[in-house]
């Protein structure tokens, strides 16, 4: 995937975080359908991953995209899911009941089509 051999669990999260860099989010950007990360992107996993490096929790979406300075629902209209986002944002499987929250806590229309309200 990148020059750095790093290990993907079965569900294909990153199983340490600090082997995350920006060129191997755009790989599994790739991987994950997404063909490219802009700005925008860039910004928001890395404010997703300072939300988790700092508590070890999953944060409410919602506050990740005010902190990264994008609209509250950036998440869904940059990669269509906080599941998708946080695991190119190379963030460890969050267990079970996390990734059902993950799943289940925004609709997921593909990039670039969400209505704007």
């Amino acid at each position: 995937m990148t020059d750095k051999e790093s290990a993907f669990d079965a569900d294909g999260f990153l199983e340490d975080p600090q082997d995350w860099d920006v060129n191997m989010a755009r790989d599994i950007a790739l991987a994950e359908g997404l063909p490219e990360l802009g700005p925008d992107h860039i910004k928001l996993l890395e404010a997703l991953r300072r939300h988790y490096l700092a508590s070890g929790e999953l944060p409410p979406m919602r506050h990740v995209c005010r902190d990264a300075g994008l609209e509250e629902n950036c998440v869904s209209d940059l990669v269509a899911d906080p599941k998708r986002a946080w695991r190119i944002a190379g963030l460890p499987n969050p267990g079970e009941e996390a990734k059902a929250y993950l799943e289940s806590s925004e609709q997921h229309p593909q990039p670039g089509t969400r209505e704007k309200r």
